[in-house]
């Protein structure tokens, strides 16, 4: 599998999304332009079709078993973990998606934006916001961080 596949990979899968596309990348030694523009594309993927598609879906989901539990946990975890976009609504959504800690993020953007019946354009710019911003965090991060790494290793 080449760099660009499991970066692009990375980006589009929900546990991982730029939060883990963008150091995998760079520690694989690919081009900072190059790591960025494919996990914030890979990250980007999922969003319309979530936003469009996972409230239909998860009502169907719902009415069996085995999903009902997991998707009243799901989306009780999110509305949980959600106060800021039920305070400032689309701000509140970037903010929730760009913040990167665990459970928030694209996909559970798209599911807050989902129970909370945002229009699909606020949504949508939102999310977008929201990925670029932790994009930018994360990528501060990981290039802080191999700067105090190097300083360190150079010290020695």
């Amino acid at each position: 599998m080449s760099n660009e596949l499991i970066v692009f990979l990375l980006g589009v899968l929900p546990i991982s999304e730029v939060r883990g596309a963008i150091p995998t990348g760079l520690a694989l030694g690919m081009p900072l332009k190059k790591v960025l523009l494919i996990s914030i594309a890979g990250n980007m993927v999922p969003v319309i079709p979530m936003l469009f598609l996972f409230e239909p879906i998860s009502k169907r989901l719902r009415d069996l078993r085995p999903f009902k539990k997991f998707f009243d946990w799901f989306f009780e975890r999110t509305r949980r973990k959600a106060d800021v976009i039920q305070k400032y609504e689309a701000l509140g959504l970037a903010i929730f998606v760009g913040i990167p800690l665990p459970m928030t993020g694209a996909w559970t953007g798209c599911v807050a934006a989902t129970i909370f019946k945002m229009k699909f354009r606020y949504a949508f710019l939102s999310i977008v916001a929201g990925i670029l911003t932790a994009a930018l965090i994360v990528t501060a991060v990981c290039l802080s961080g191999k700067s105090v790494f190097s300083f360190l290793i150079k010290s020695s």
